[in-house]
């Protein structure tokens, strides 16, 4: 199984930025689609955004369209969710996953087979 390996997050004022990022311990069809969902105290797990990483296709979240960016560095197996604008809405745990190819399409938790640690979001007013 594909270890994943969140960094990043924190707390942050309202307008801030913060960079999360998930290194994979290897390249398989198990980590085609990497991203991140989040979860906030009593919410469902929400998928955030997502990347198809074969040939680089992006997708979000229409709640974060606009201030997240998802990208990677294939040299280092590693995918990164750069964080712009944030607003307390955005508070959560996030987890970094991945899946094979397929689960990029509707990007639902039940698809995904590796996850990361989990790493807290708080952004305050």
């Amino acid at each position: 199984q594909v270890q994943l390996v969140e960094s990043g997050g924190g707390s942050v004022q309202a307008g801030g930025s913060l960079r999360l990022s998930c290194a994979a311990s290897g390249y398989t069809y198990s980590t085609h689609c990497m991203g991140w969902f989040r979860q906030a105290p009593g919410k469902e797990r929400e998928g955030v955004a997502r990347i198809y990483r074969i040939v680089g296709s992006t997708y979000y979240a229409d709640s974060v369209k606009g201030r997240f960016t998802i990208s990677q560095d294939n040299a280092k197996n590693t995918v990164y969710l750069q964080m712009n604008s944030l607003n307390p809405e955005d508070t959560a745990m996030y987890y970094c996953a991945a899946g094979p190819a397929r689960s990029c399409v509707r990007w639902n938790p039940t698809e995904i087979g590796s996850w990361g640690q989990g790493t807290q979001v708080t952004v305050s007013s």
